[in-house]
């Protein structure tokens, strides 16, 4: 079963990915901002961190360049409103590998399996 972090503010979007992902069999946790993501995610051990971008104490994009000067070398996967090629750009150059737009479609999850499943073979 595939472990997720799940970095989202929004009560409502989190748990709606929340339930999204565990009916798909994915096993979640769930932060609320950068700073519980960054600790999370270097205490576990996750198949894929979904990182808000946009997020209260430290967001996402200081959260994923963090993970990243620390040593994190796991999927990190943007989940954003902003889907300009600026700021997907943006969220990529912090460290993010890939990125999912909002709002969260049908596809949601196979496109997170495809991520999940390019990442393991790279």
């Amino acid at each position: 079963m595939p472990s997720i972090l799940l970095a989202e503010d929004d009560e409502f979007i989190g748990r709606m990915l929340n339930l999204r992902l565990s009916l798909s069999g994915h096993s979640v946790d769930h932060v609320v901002n950068g700073q519980l993501a960054v600790e999370k995610a270097l205490e576990g051990n996750y198949d894929v961190v979904l990182m808000d971008m946009h997020m209260p104490i430290m967001d996402g994009h200081k959260a994923a360049s963090l993970l990243r000067d620390r040593g994190y070398s796991g999927i990190i996967v943007a989940v954003t409103a902003s889907v300009m090629s600026a700021d997907s750009g943006k969220a990529i150059a912090s460290g993010c590998d890939d990125y999912i737009p909002k709002p969260i479609g049908d596809d949601f999850e196979q496109r997170l399996d495809e991520i999940i499943k390019r990442g393991k073979e790279g």
